[in-house]
């Protein structure tokens, strides 16, 4: 899984959910690191806008207007990969939607769009991708969440959603091991991200949407996907919260339980009342609005000490600290509330 692929300025990257938060922010940074791009999303005249900034004259970026969801849809996209640029080096499965609100109260159409979306996207990206990543012997990044180790409350469907990201994700590279498979497969779970992942969200709660923290910016999980293009890992949280939140949701998930049902529940709630005539971009894109941050309501993070430990193994003493210090600390947080 380590073994080195070449430099991102010799590489074909796809990134799907390419006009805002993480995968514009990859995207942006891949280009200035002078890779080829096939960018996906939904939304036509944003990609024409991201294609415009990145590559000017036309040689180094081709977008496609494409819903993940659709399997044929994907297929065009290799097919792009492959007539523009000879392949493709490395498929990043980004796109994701998302709903807050109780279960109960989240329409059964939006449930089956998040799946749609965030497992048979990666699902639909995934098989476009494999034939295209066992000749070249490239890399698979799918993005998952913390939320694929743990459910909270308010995103059940979406927490839902991210653990079969992560069940497929596992399966398929264990699948490829045993064929012998030249190809990597790596998770990224970011953790709570300063994009406008709660703005386009379906929002079925009386107030506004919000992210707990401690909250980062976009481009500290685009440099940890794009160093995972470079040098694969099996999996990256993005964050301390990641670790915290997995390993007390193993090692005391009835501790968990009244973190999440005391502290988290609350913390995805904003004190304003819900806006009306919100961008929500569940079902439909959010046209034209092309940006990588959202609207952060608190400080945000432009490193994680945790994850850059994690991506260099001669770190992982100061990994282990910093991991018994985020269980200690989740350890402590949830008496302190009762």
């Amino acid at each position: 899984m380590a073994t080195t692929r070449r430099p991102l300025g010799e590489q074909t990257l796809v990134i799907t959910g390419a006009t805002s938060g993480i995968g514009l922010a990859t995207a942006r940074q891949a280009a200035s690191e002078g890779a080829r791009l096939v960018l996906v999303a939904r939304d036509e005249e944003g990609l024409r806008q991201v294609a415009s900034e990145l590559d000017p004259d036309g040689s180094r970026v081709r977008t496609l207007a494409a819903d993940v969801a659709d399997r044929d849809a994907m297929d065009r996209v290799a097919a792009l990969a492959r007539e523009a640029f000879g392949g493709v080096d490395t498929w990043i499965n980004n796109a994701g939607a998302s709903a807050y609100g109780e279960i109960e109260r989240i329409p059964l159409a939006d449930a089956h769009r998040i799946f749609a979306t965030n497992y048979w996207g990666v699902v639909n990206g995934a098989l476009a991708a494999l034939p295209e990543l066992r000749r070249s012997g490239g890399v698979l990044i799918n993005v998952g969440s913390v939320l694929s180790d743990r459910a909270v409350s308010l995103q059940g469907h979406y927490s839902a959603s991210k653990h079969a990201v992560k069940g497929f994700t596992d399966a398929l590279r264990t699948e490829l091991e045993r064929e012998g498979a030249a190809v990597a497969v790596t998770l990224v779970k970011p953790s709570s991200i300063a994009t406008p992942y709660p703005e386009h969200a379906a929002d079925h709660m009386a107030r506004e949407t919000n992210l707990p923290p401690p909250l980062y910016a976009p481009e500290v999980v685009a440099r940890a996907i794009l160093a995972c293009a470079v040098r694969p890992r099996r999996d990256v949280y993005v964050g301390a919260a990641g670790p915290m939140l997995g390993g007390m949701g193993t090692l005391a998930p009835r501790l968990m339980d009244i973190y999440v049902r005391r502290v988290a529940h609350a913390q995805q709630q904003a004190d304003e009342p819900r806006r009306p005539g919100r961008r929500e971009a569940l079902h439909a894109p959010a046209r034209g609005d092309v940006r990588v941050w959202g609207a952060p309501r608190r400080h945000v993070l432009r490193h994680s000490a945790y994850t850059a430990a994690a991506m260099h193994p001669l770190r992982s003493a100061a990994l282990a600290g910093l991991a018994g210090a985020a269980l200690a600390i989740a350890a402590r947080a949830p008496a302190a509330r009762r």
